[in-house]
């Protein structure tokens, strides 16, 4: 679980700037369900996760990563840092009310960069689904109402965000937005999919998996 800056959140049509950094590889982007908290909640088992979920919106989780698919910097107390830059967590474009969905579970998820289509998954291939998540996340702490849960993604449309792109997530009965990327330093990565030796996606399992090993990093 990661925490993030609360200045981190931006909303529809405003702009993800990228740090001038050095340190991270790169910056990627990975679209997500949250689920915005109805609180105090504290303790709350998964078989009464409905009590603690007010409704869902649409998260882009921007993350810092190094050499792969490694969060910046790469240790179990300080990675979170690769996500709580300011601008790390475009929030929206609204709130779809708990009884508006009544599966989280089943909802598609999509993503594009500059028209070009990189995320498109269902939430049920998410690692964990949404009671596990809010049962885990009020074992840890109180959350409050307003406070936000990201779900994750299944890790198969990662991407690099660069100066200059319109980047667009949509999730199935909540909305789309659109958001532009701006980065001071004009840095450069390979466009597309990631398709490291890390990489989930299908095409990169099949590419680097069978041959009993990974040898090479690219995108598609």
């Amino acid at each position: 679980m990661f925490m993030k800056n609360p200045d981190a959140v931006i909303g529809p049509g405003d702009t993800i700037v990228l740090p001038e950094f050095t340190v991270p590889w790169a910056f990627m982007h990975e679209a997500e369900l949250a689920l915005v908290m109805k609180g105090p909640a504290k303790r709350v088992q998964a078989k009464d996760w409905k009590r603690a979920v007010f409704g869902y919106t649409c998260l882009i989780d921007v993350s810092a990563r190094e050499q792969g698919r490694r969060t910046w910097p790469a240790t179990p107390l300080t990675s979170w840092l690769g996500k709580s830059f300011d601008t790390f967590a475009p929030l929206g474009p609204c709130i779809a009310t708990a009884d508006e969905i009544e599966d989280p579970n089943n909802l598609i998820v999509r993503f594009w960069n500059d028209g070009q289509l990189r995320h498109n998954y269902n939430t049920d291939d998410m690692e964990h689904r949404v009671p596990e998540l809010v049962e885990f996340a009020t074992t840890v702490m109180t959350m409050n109402s307003g406070d936000v849960i990201a779900c994750g993604t299944n890790h198969e449309g990662l991407g690099f965000l660069q100066d200059g792109e319109t980047v667009e997530i949509e999730i199935e009965k909540i909305g789309r937005m659109a958001l532009k990327v701006s980065d001071p330093l004009k840095r450069k990565w390979e466009r597309g999919i990631y398709m490291g030796v890390d990489s989930t996606h299908p095409e990169a399992v099949k590419r680097y998996r069978p041959q009993g090993g990974p040898t090479a990093t690219g995108a598609i």
